[in-house]
């Protein structure tokens, strides 16, 4: 005898930042027979990952292309800024965008950010990655705005971020192709939407709400149809009274009446 074929793996890409450990870990408590491979992919080629089938779903930042990906919103990022050690803005919690006016502000080609126009002074070449970025502004080149998860994982000694107020906020989301028929993404989206083992949105829930409202209806169904039939029962062929109830009214003994006779 045989045993029960394995599942294939759940494949969920991830952009540079995205942290799919929390979740990761609670895939591998509930769902134990099916591998989930963690693919970390470029911001750039995230959607393509999913579209031609290399993941199943993926973790990205907004915005997506709606017509061909579905996206739920999972967080906001907070904005930072990245600056040497040393620098003013060290001094202070958080800053504004204006406390950064004359600054030169690196924009890298892979900014995350949906600026409408960076602060500070524009760098005389964009870098073409936010690591490159972070290497300059090691180098006392410029400054770099990004979001916090990306400032920690480019973390440097010699460097640090702090928060920026009004600076553009970036988004991630959970992602998957409009097309995709894999089973395992709903479970993937209850785990991400905190829905617990229990729930009643669980695919194995709903499987075993659906049995037990089709028995319950089946049993209904019959109970009536019993009842029906015992009332039928007790009803006579033609539909009007049996003879029983017929008789009810009639006195005992009561002949029917002919014709009188006549005298002769």
């Amino acid at each position: 005898m045989t045993g029960a074929a394995v599942p294939p793996p759940f494949r969920l890409a991830y952009v540079p930042g995205a942290t799919p450990g929390k979740w990761a870990r609670l895939w591998r408590e509930r769902l134990p027979r099916v591998e989930l491979v963690l693919d970390p992919v470029t911001a750039e080629h995230a959607p393509d990952a999913l579209l031609e089938g290399e993941a199943d779903a993926g973790l990205l930042r907004l915005p997506v292309d709606t017509a061909l990906l579905h996206a739920i919103p999972l967080y906001t990022e907070t904005t930072v800024v990245v600056v040497p050690k040393d620098h003013l803005v060290t001094a202070a919690d958080e800053v504004n965008c204006a406390d950064l006016a004359e600054d030169v502000l690196l924009h890298p080609l892979d900014d995350t950010l949906d600026w409408e126009r960076p602060p500070g002074e524009p760098a005389f070449e964009r870098p073409a990655t936010t690591g490159d970025a972070i290497d300059l502004v090691a180098a006392g080149i410029g400054l770099l705005v990004v979001p916090q998860s990306l400032a920690r994982l480019h973390h440097r000694k010699d460097l640090t971020y702090r928060a920026v107020t009004d600076a553009p906020t970036s988004q991630v989301a959970l992602s998957w192709p409009k097309d995709s028929a894999n089973e395992q993404v709903e479970d993937l989206i209850g785990i991400v939407r905190g829905r617990t083992v229990n729930s009643t949105r669980g695919r194995a829930r709903e499987k075993n709400d659906t049995k037990a409202s089709t028995g319950r209806a089946s049993a209904a169904g019959k109970s009536r149809t019993d009842k029906a039939g015992g009332r039928s029962a007790g009803r006579g062929t033609g539909g009007g009274p049996t003879g029983r109830t017929a008789n009810r009214g009639a006195k005992p003994g009561a002949a029917r009446r002919g014709k009188p006779r006549r005298r002769s």
